[in-house]
């Protein structure tokens, strides 16, 4: 929806990031074979996009992006790194260690964006990493199924004890009184990350500061279908249908809410 709002000539760039970052998950969560071997060659066809001619379309297309707005290898990588610790790694133990999940996952993507937005200043990335790890953090929220059944839990270890909720009860997709605390207690902490991401919005200028706008909201309106569908999280899905969509975007625009 955002995308609409944008130049056509900063859309192709945006496109061209999305596929890479939308290819490298197929390849860690779908791709056959040894999927850290696959990691590993679609990373040495990326390092071709400086030295050489990559051989993969989506490598192909970043090399205008990459080149025009002098964007660092660092976060292309983190991205792909991010795929191998799914490989490796299942449960996190704490909640930091899943923001130093997140730290490769998303805030590379908001990083991404603002140098195609034009803006490398060390405080904008700043926020956009704490939009991008609430945003991660609520599509965690939504697809605690999804993940159970490719064999991920993405909750903290230390919250399920706390909460005295276990494992074998996420698997039956219980929703008791202690499931219920549990997701209230980390939809507040999400949304206090979006809360301190939302200055990066004012540093910005035209399209990029509504778009920014319209995540953070998206993300923050799905957080509120999650409540009030109870935290069951189980039997469907929360999330924004197209007319939510057309009108969070339209509240946007108006200036209407937070």
């Amino acid at each position: 929806m955002g995308s609409l709002f944008l130049p056509g000539g900063t859309k192709k760039h945006l496109h061209a990031l999305y596929a890479f970052a939308r290819t490298t998950d197929d390849i860690g969560d779908e791709s056959e074979g040894d999927r850290l071997a696959n990691l590993d060659a679609w990373e040495e066809d990326f390092r071709r996009i400086r030295g050489g001619t990559p051989r993969h379309p989506v490598h192909l297309a970043l090399v205008e992006t990459v080149r025009k707005f002098d964007i660092p290898d660092e976060p292309f990588l983190k991205l792909i790194e991010a795929n191998r610790i799914d490989q490796r790694k299942t449960r996190h133990e704490t909640f930091r260690d899943v923001q130093r999940y997140c730290e490769h996952s998303a805030n590379p993507c908001g990083r991404l964006v603002l140098y195609v937005f034009g803006e490398r200043d060390a405080e904008a990335q700043r926020l956009s990493d704490f939009t991008c790890t609430a945003l991660q953090l609520v599509n965690f929220w939504q697809d605690l199924a999804v993940d159970w059944g490719k064999g991920r839990v993405y909750l903290p270890q230390e919250d399920l004890r706390r909460f005295r909720y276990t494992e074998e009860e996420l698997a039956r997709g219980e929703v008791n009184d202690r499931f219920r605390e549990l997701m209230r207690f980390e939809a507040e902490r999400t949304r206090d990350l979006f809360a301190r991401g939302l200055p990066l919005a004012d540093r910005l200028r035209g399209a990029a500061r509504f778009d920014v706008r319209l995540f953070s909201r998206g993300g923050m309106r799905v957080l509120d279908l999650i409540e009030r569908a109870g935290y069951d999280v189980f039997r469907r899905r929360p999330t924004l249908s197209k007319l939510g969509k057309a009108r969070l975007a339209l509240e946007t625009v108006l200036g209407i809410g937070p």
